[in-house]
């Protein structure tokens, strides 16, 4: 095993000083190594480093000014520095860059909801859903923020349409099914209220948001397997 995959491996266990020696041990090796930047931006972010990994990322953006990936998570280091006006800004030109890319706007709509653009964020969550329209959590986000505006009908939609597309079917429903009732009840389970996250919200929270929830259906699909139930904060 090389010492990057040591590195990764004390990051994915917690031990994130390990890793931050681990890969500047790498970066004396092979300095030019983009690989090896990125990853260290994300340790130094985990750390709370943030103007730190923010030099990382300019690096990074230095060497490949058209990168929407390295764009987008340097949008994310701007907004946990507070600086949402330059994090919107990059936001826009990494949808720009990728304007059939579905995530980059899933990633400007959570961005814009958390700021209070809620309007611009179902905008948003609009026109992802339009590029894919079997994404699940852009439905299901795209509900929570509805429910904030006080539209209850079309969020309850939103909600329902989210749980078709994953196939969770509360477990009060299965049995009314199998009982031959097939009266709809809310279910059982739901995610905590986004509004209620902290507003200092770890970069390894909103990375996991945006790298896990917003591009890897599958990981969502045993997520909500293992919790054992459906989509976030639905209201009857």
């Amino acid at each position: 095993m090389g010492k990057f995959e040591i590195g990764v491996g004390y990051f994915k266990e917690g031990k994130f000083e390990d890793a931050l020696a681990t890969i500047n041990s790498c970066l004396e090796i092979e300095g030019n190594n983009s690989e090896y930047y990125f990853f260290r931006a994300r340790v130094h972010s985990r750390m709370g480093n943030f103007n730190l990994a923010l030099d990382d990322f300019d690096y990074l953006v230095q060497l490949e000014p058209f990168n929407p990936s390295y764009i987008s998570d340097r949008a994310v280091v701007l907004h946990l520095l507070k600086r949402n006006e330059d994090a919107a800004s990059e936001f826009d030109r990494a949808l720009n860059l990728e304007p059939s890319n579905p995530y980059r706007y899933s990633s400007r709509a959570y961005f814009r909801d958390r700021i209070g653009d809620f309007q611009g964020a179902i905008e948003d969550y609009d026109r992802a859903i339009e590029l894919d329209p079997e994404d699940a959590v852009a439905y299901n986000n795209r509900g929570l923020v509805e429910e904030k505006m006080g539209y209850a009908s079309k969020s309850k939609e939103s909600f329902e349409k989210a749980d078709e597309l994953v196939g969770y079917k509360p477990k009060e429903a299965e049995k009314q099914e199998m009982d031959g009732n097939t009266e709809e009840k809310k279910p059982a389970f739901s995610m905590p209220k986004q509004e209620n996250a902290s507003q200092s919200l770890s970069f390894g929270d909103y990375m996991n948001t945006f790298k896990k929830i917003f591009t890897d259906k599958s990981t969502w699909n045993e997520f909500v397997d293992f919790i054992g139930g459906g989509f976030r904060s639905k209201k009857s």
